[in-house]
């Protein structure tokens, strides 16, 4: 069912309106706020997703996963907490429940391979100087590298404070841990990216594990087609 107010229409939804009329829309079936919900939590979800599983792919699984399972299910999302938390957390157990699936996998697996990290293709800035792009693409690919090869328990908590800005309390009660343990985690984190690599990025993390642009649009556009198959729009 379409919400035909005003009030929802594309031009009147941005950046500036609340996530909570945003949710009242999406519960709706409101195309529009639905999509701005998605473009407003991709970066979050996906970074929270790339702290467990391994590779982009698997990452951007998880995210849709995570958006097909909160919006078909949103009339159980009781305002307790922000719309952006709850689906977080779906993400969070999308992912780990996707880990586990591997490792079961792989006690079949009779052939070894590398594991090598996987890096995002990169898109500069088309206004940048090649030489300005060129040394952001190095020193994204450099961040991402490193923290790639990062085991996911030390992973996920960086991530969710350098890059997401979350608190310690945050994300103790997001991974459901102690605030002690998150807070070894983080020393432990912290310790194998220290040296040049730290003083050198210095709040720079923010350009790691992006998710916007064009594979923000097409995370949207896959969400919505599976959302209208579904007849939930």
């Amino acid at each position: 069912m379409t919400l035909r107010h005003h009030r929802y229409t594309k031009e009147a939804i941005g950046s500036v309106t609340p996530e909570a009329e945003l949710v009242l829309a999406a519960r709706h079936g409101n195309e529009h706020a639905i999509r701005e919900l998605i473009r407003r939590l991709n970066p979050r979800l996906f970074r929270v997703a790339r702290g467990i599983v391994s590779s982009d792919a698997e990452a951007e699984e998880i995210v849709q996963e995570t958006y097909l399972a909160a919006f078909s299910k949103i009339e159980s999302f009781r305002g307790q907490s922000r719309f952006s938390t709850w689906a977080t957390r779906i993400a969070i157990n999308a992912a780990r429940t996707h880990c586990r699936r591997d490792r079961s996998a792989e006690e079949y697996d009779t052939v070894s391979e590398t594991n090598t990290p996987q890096v995002l293709e990169l898109f500069p800035n088309q206004s940048e100087l090649p030489e300005a792009a060129l040394g952001r693409a190095q020193l994204r690919g450099l961040l991402e590298n490193s923290v790639a090869c990062l085991p996911s328990e030390l992973r996920l908590p960086f991530l969710l404070r350098e890059v997401e800005g979350m608190t310690i309390s945050e994300i103790s009660d997001e991974l459901e841990l102690n605030k002690v343990t998150v807070k070894t985690r983080l020393f432990r984190a912290r310790r194998r990216l220290r040296s040049a690599l730290e003083n050198s990025v210095s709040g720079g993390f923010e350009a790691i594990f992006p998710f916007d642009g064009q594979r923000c649009a097409r995370m949207a556009d896959k969400v919505i087609c599976s959302l209208r198959q579904k007849k939930i729009i």
